[in-house]
C-alpha cells in the first residue's frame, strides 16, 4: 500500500463513518447536508493531494483497457496461421502490434529474442498492424500470406533483416523464406488487417510497437525488464 493509499483509505473511512452505509450489495450514498459535506471533503483532499490524480487516471484507463481486452479476447490472442512464437501451450501471451516500417518495431526485435530465452512459458502473437505507408500494407500482406503457408518467422526475420521496406525486400524475403507471393488470398488476409485496425483502436492503440500482456495495453520500445514485470503481473492473476 503506497503512501498516498493509506491517508485515501483514512478520508474513505470517515466519510463512510459520516453516513454513507456499505453492504455486500451496495453503497447508499447520503444526500442533503452529509452530502455536501462529503463532497467538500473529498475536494479538499484531492486540492491537497494533487499527486493522487495520475495514478486515479491510470488506474481507470488500465480498467478500461482491461474491459476493452477482455470483451475482444479472440480476436487479440487468436494468432492468425502461424504468426506466433515461443511455447504454443505458454501459460502467457504477449501480443505484439507492429509495422514492418516502424524502426521500434525492429529495435525491438533482440528484445523479443531474449524474452523467449528467458521464459520458457512464454507464447508471443504477432499482429500486422500496418499504418505507416503503403509499403506496409504491402508487406502485412507478404507477411500474412507467409502466416497461411506456415513460414511466418522466416519472413518475418528475412524482411526485417533486409534493409527498407520495399517491393524488391518483400520479394527478397519472401524466396528466402520459401513463401509462394503469386497469388494471395487477398480477401482473408485484407480482412485480417481491418480487423487488426478495429481492435487497435478499440484498445487505443495510436503506434508501433503495441502490446497487450493479461489486460494491459503498453506502448512503444520498452525495455525487456517492463515487459516482464508486465508478464509475471498477469502470470500472477
Amino acid at each position: 500500500m503506497s503512501r498516498y493509499t493509506l491517508p485515501l483509505v483514512a478520508v474513505l473511512g470517515g466519510l463512510i463513518g459520516a453516513g454513507a452505509v456499505w453492504s455486500s450489495e451496495r453503497f447508499t450514498s447520503p444526500g442533503g447536508a452529509d452530502q455536501a459535506r462529503i463532497e467538500r471533503v473529498v475536494h479538499d483532499y484531492v486540492l491537497s493531494h494533487p499527486e493522487i490524480i495520475p495514478q486515479a487516471m491510470q488506474a481507470l484507463q488500465e480498467r478500461q483497457s482491461g474491459e476493452t481486452v477482455a470483451a475482444n479476447r479472440d480476436a487479440i490472442l487468436t494468432p492468425f496461421g502461424s504468426a506466433w512464437a515461443g511455447n504454443p501451450k505458454g501459460d502467457v501471451t504477449l501480443v505484439e502490434y507492429f509495422d514492418y516500417n516502424c524502426g521500434y518495431c525492429r529495435a525491438s526485435l533482440p528484445m523479443i529474442a531474449d524474452l523467449l530465452k528467458r521464459d520458457p512459458n512464454l507464447r508471443i502473437v504477432y499482429r500486422d498492424l500496418p499504418i505507416l505507408s503503403e509499403a506496409s500494407r504491402t508487406a502485412a500482406r507478404a507477411s500474412l500470406a507467409a502466416a497461411q503457408q506456415g513460414k511466418f518467422l522466416g519472413f518475418h526475420d528475412a524482411l526485417y533483416a533486409g534493409g527498407p521496406v520495399s517491393d524488391a525486400s518483400i520479394k527478397g524475403a519472401a524466396a528466402k523464406a520459401g513463401v509462394t507471393l503469386a497469388a494471395l488470398d487477398t480477401g482473408t488476409i485484407d480482412g485480417e488487417i481491418a480487423k487488426n485496425m478495429a481492435t487497435a483502436a478499440k484498445l487505443g492503440m495510436n503506434g508501433t510497437p503495441s502490446w497487450v500482456v493479461g489486460n494491459r495495453v503498453l506502448s512503444g520500445a520498452l525495455p525487456v525488464e517492463e515487459l516482464e514485470k508486465a508478464i509475471a503481473a498477469a502470470r500472477g492473476k
